[in-house]
């Protein structure tokens, strides 16, 4: 991390951590919903110098506040409306996405809404998608709606360690990073998470909707990646999302389950060509979209009637 700045977004503190603050190109990370903009590290490094790596800490995680009032802060509409802050402050009027899980879920809706939609240039999608596999999402729920209390910092890392394994880490140091980087000390002297156990609050109150419906007003190029073995995005649903979107761009990460850390050569170098492929113009985009959107209208019709 080269740089990091606070930016005040109505009540709280949004920290911001910049890779090469000084590159020509721009790419906002955002993490997923336990996770924190330095996750990043390693995507920054694989990318190289000629991209400026903009990666927010959600509230409640990493270095960000806390809110006092989870049920109003803690819910994607109030994220959309931080991101879009966000873009503003740093005068990024078209940018491209990457999102991990949450933050990819969080570009996706900014992607599809009528008034932000022109604000992401390319959006890539880290083991998400329109349907996520229900057992996937409880058990995230679950393990991150509770304080997790550890006597020493050994204790915590290894739990980290089991739990993350999906993540596709193999080094030692990057283990040891990760529980760093996500450890906190309590008043009694334990170990606990970086996170306000109240995120978990997000499955309660947010508002259900149709992301489907979001996926098929997206205009932009896309790219989704899957862990091989993910929990939350199954592989069934990736034919389901290039059907709805024909130009969509995969990738099926091996040895990796929710969510890759996006941490290798092999991983970044596909998201390197994505974003370097030259943006289709409206107009072309204009011309695909409508059929696209008739045939998901179309199967939606098809599934109602003939349940």
């Amino acid at each position: 991390m080269d740089a990091l700045e606070f930016i005040r977004v109505r009540e709280l503190d949004v920290a911001v951590r910049i890779w090469n603050p000084k590159a020509t190109r721009t790419l906002i990370a955002w993490h997923g919903l336990a996770r924190h903009g330095g996750d990043f590290a390693a995507l920054a490094r694989e990318l190289g110098s000629e991209w400026r790596i903009i990666a927010p800490d959600t509230p409640g995680r990493g270095l960000s506040s806390w809110s006092l009032f989870p049920a109003h802060d803690y819910l994607y509409s109030h994220y959309i409306t931080i991101a879009v802050a966000l873009l503003d402050h740093y005068e990024l009027d078209q940018v491209d996405w990457l999102g991990t899980s949450m933050g990819g879920l969080l570009g996706m809706l900014i992607a599809a809404d009528a008034q932000h939609r022109s604000r992401i240039s390319r959006l890539i999608l880290n083991d998400v998608g329109p349907e996520l596999n229900k057992e996937g999402l409880i058990a995230l729920s679950s393990y991150f709606g509770v304080t997790h209390r550890f006597n020493n910092f050994a204790d915590l890392k290894a739990e980290l360690t089991e739990h993350y394994a999906s993540f596709g880490i193999t080094c030692e140091e990057e283990w040891r990073e990760l529980a760093l980087n996500s450890a906190r000390r309590l008043p009694d002297g334990s170990w606990t998470y970086h996170f306000d156990p109240r995120i978990g609050e997000q499955f309660i109150h947010d508002t259900p909707r149709d992301t489907w419906a979001d996926w098929a007003n997206i205009r932009c190029p896309l790219m989704v990646i899957r862990g091989e073995t993910s929990t939350l995005l199954d592989a069934e649903t990736l034919p389901k999302m290039a059907e709805v979107q024909p130009t969509l761009t995969t990738l099926t990460v091996t040895g990796c389950g929710h969510a890759p850390m996006l941490n290798t050569p092999e991983q970044v170098t596909p998201i390197r060509h994505f974003l370097d492929a030259p943006a289709r113009t409206h107009r072309e985009r204009a011309a695909t979209a409508a059929p696209t959107l008739l045939s998901w209208l179309t199967r939606q019709w098809q599934r109602w009637f003939h349940r």
